[in-house]
């Protein structure tokens, strides 16, 4: 690796293994937030462009794009499939108090409220767990006053209940294969958390919760997944990298995108393994450049994860 290739990473991450990540799929030649990258049980890719407020779908092997739906205003962040096929949307909205989360079919229709804007939320992203419940990411509070954290809520949807407080704007969630460990990304602190779960899937046990690394650099970490073997793969925003991790928190490789030494393709905000294989795609945009809205793709530490809506 060059050392024009590594312009921009810390000194103490230089010596990392890394891999330049390939063009997988140009989404637009402008530059569109993309996020939330998750597919559903043909095969097919679905994501979201948060400021313009399309749920895209990409029929696979094809590539073939669409719009399923524009949410105007409401600044999808997120999209997780449920196991009955429909589409789970974090929505960002005034990115104060009035954030949601919507569920709808596939194409778009039926449209339903799982979590209201008055509820006061801003929710960033989520995971399912096997039972049907879900936690997402109530994406507030700067680094002085951490007025953020995770939540769930089951499958009744019955209650909202706090698992994780006082957080500083918390972003990526990811629930390990076996269900009791929770990975959480605190973007505007920059720190990375391990939490154990009990049973109960809200309960964290004593000395049940670690901070396995400290990121580097403005914005921070973003979105994050896990494979089958419980690796962690967290997107760097502003700095056009992931970087993985073992299941036990170890830095072990980073994925960078092309161009990002020269300031390109630096909003990578997602990264998801295509199930079946162990490609990474990655999704980004080149906000400040000519380069566009980007998927890239790269080799991951494992294969796909088959998570509760494959289940």
């Amino acid at each position: 690796m060059s050392v024009k290739e590594l312009a921009g990473i810390p000194d103490h991450e230089r010596t990392v293994p890394a891999e330049v990540a390939e063009s997988w799929f140009q989404v637009s030649p402008d530059p569109k937030q993309l996020e939330g990258l998750c597919f559903d049980r043909s095969g097919d890719l679905y994501f979201v462009d948060v400021f313009e407020g399309n749920v895209y779908r990409l029929a696979l092997p094809a590539k073939e794009l669409s719009v399923v739906t524009t949410l105007t205003g409401q600044n999808p962040s997120a999209l997780k499939i449920h196991r009955d096929g429909r589409l789970f949307l974090c929505c960002l909205a005034n990115m104060r108090d009035n954030g949601s989360i919507i569920a709808m079919a596939p194409d778009g229709s039926h449209q339903e409220t799982i979590i209201a804007p008055d509820k006061g939320f801003v929710p960033d992203d989520m995971v399912f767990d096997s039972d049907g419940g879900f936690y997402f990411s109530d994406f507030t509070g700067p680094v002085f006053n951490p007025t953020g954290g995770i939540y769930h809520v089951p499958a009744d949807l019955s209650s909202i209940t706090p698992v994780v407080p006082h957080l500083a704007t918390p972003n990526g969630l990811a629930l390990s294969p076996d269900e009791h460990r929770l990975w959480v990304t605190e973007m505007a602190a920059n720190r990375l958390h391990w939490i154990q779960l009990e049973d109960d899937r809200v309960s964290i046990p004593p000395y049940g919760t670690s901070v396995p690394f400290t990121f580097s650099g403005l914005e921070g970490p973003d979105s994050c997944s896990v494979d089958a073997d419980g690796n962690l793969y967290v997107a760097m925003y502003e700095q056009g990298r992931v970087l993985c991790f073992s299941a036990e928190g170890v830095l072990v490789k980073q994925i960078l995108l092309p161009d990002r030494e020269t300031g390109h393709n630096l909003r990578s905000t997602h990264p998801m393994i295509i199930p079946g294989t162990s490609t990474l795609l990655i999704c980004t945009n080149d906000f400040d450049g000519d380069q566009g809205s980007w998927i890239f793709a790269a080799e991951a530490l494992g294969k796909a994860h088959s998570s509760y809506q494959f289940s």
